[in-house]
């Protein structure tokens, strides 16, 4: 679980992110021990990509497919750090599975792949509410929706506003983001569905999990990665925040090659990250704390996005 001194140092130079305490990375590189690593692991608009791209797709050729999602999965947990693995929203529609199977087998393979939380994009609303409903409890791991009110709806109750793990004695707490249905799902579809404005959203959860003692916060986001519009975005959201250390996000299928840091109100730097979709990529930030000053210290890398191919 530690991580040795050297591969700190590496680490730690790439990042440049160290918080506003100004703890010297000397002081905590020379206690070794008193390192822990997180790594968080995320994927977004899987879109139902069950097997590997076509050999004939133009551009995802033979790409993808969850068998070697999990294998890639297991060999990160396999290094021993404490491992978060979230998907940021339409695991639905897209392949012949979902027309078959309405999102159940995509359910139980990401279960399998002991996936720690997820939440709802806007395919998920495609076969309506009354599907979402039946596949939601299938799910070994929760739906995390907090500007989405459900209360009028048959979803109420099957989702939460927020959940803190505990991973490696590091909690991390996370808070979910969806995008605006109106004009983008039809209304019969999501119902009496309440969409709360994100932002305000987003101030009201990271405050509210940092006074509870959250090393790390976390925005499992749907709202797209960035737009020429006015249109809220995680890259238009994440200057307005205050505590979120990353917003993990989807719906663009925005591919990058390393995650956007972006200052926030604190003066710190938010990690904004998305991995493409179909399955293609898989997002992999590690976070790197030291449990002596776990509340105040946070060192973070570059994403790296493993292709699977």
């Amino acid at each position: 679980m530690m991580t040795k001194r050297r591969d700190f140092l590496k680490i730690a130079g790439a990042a440049g992110l160290v918080t506003s305490l100004g703890v010297p990375l000397k002081l905590l590189a020379d206690d070794k021990d008193d390192l822990v690593t997180l790594t968080v692991l995320s994927t977004n608009d899987m879109h139902s990509r069950i097997e590997p791209f076509p050999a004939n797709d133009r551009r995802f050729g033979g790409k993808g497919g969850m068998a070697r999602r999990a294998a890639m999965i297991r060999a990160i947990r396999d290094k021993g750090n404490p491992v978060l693995l979230l998907d940021a929203g339409d695991i639905f529609q897209g392949t012949p599975y979902y027309n078959i199977y309405h999102g159940a087998l995509e359910i139980e393979l990401m279960t399998k792949m002991g996936y720690d939380a997820a939440t709802i994009g806007n395919h998920e609303f495609d076969d309506g509410l009354e599907n979402l409903k039946e596949q939601i409890p299938k799910a070994g791991f929760p739906y995390i929706c907090s500007n989405y009110d459900f209360s009028k709806t048959v979803l109420a109750g099957k989702t939460i506003d927020y959940k803190i793990f505990n991973k490696g004695g590091i909690k991390i707490g996370v808070y979910g983001l969806g995008v605006e249905l109106e004009g983008l799902v039809s209304p019969a579809n999501y119902g009496n569905t309440v969409y709360n404005d994100p932002v305000e959203t987003a101030l009201y959860y990271e405050k509210f999990l940092k006074e509870r003692g959250c090393d790390l916060v976390i925005a499992l986001s749907h709202l797209g990665y960035d737009y020429k519009s006015d249109k809220i975005s995680d890259m238009k959201l994440a200057p307005k925040l205050y505590h979120t250390d990353m917003i993990v996000g989807g719906h663009t299928h925005t591919f990058l090659e390393k995650p956007s840091l972006v200052e926030n109100q604190s003066g710190k730097k938010t990690v904004v990250s998305q991995a493409g979709w179909g399955g293609i990529e898989l997002g992999v930030t590690d976070f790197v704390f030291s449990k002596k000053f776990m509340q105040t210290v946070m060192i973070t890398n570059t994403t790296k996005f493993l292709k699977s191919q």
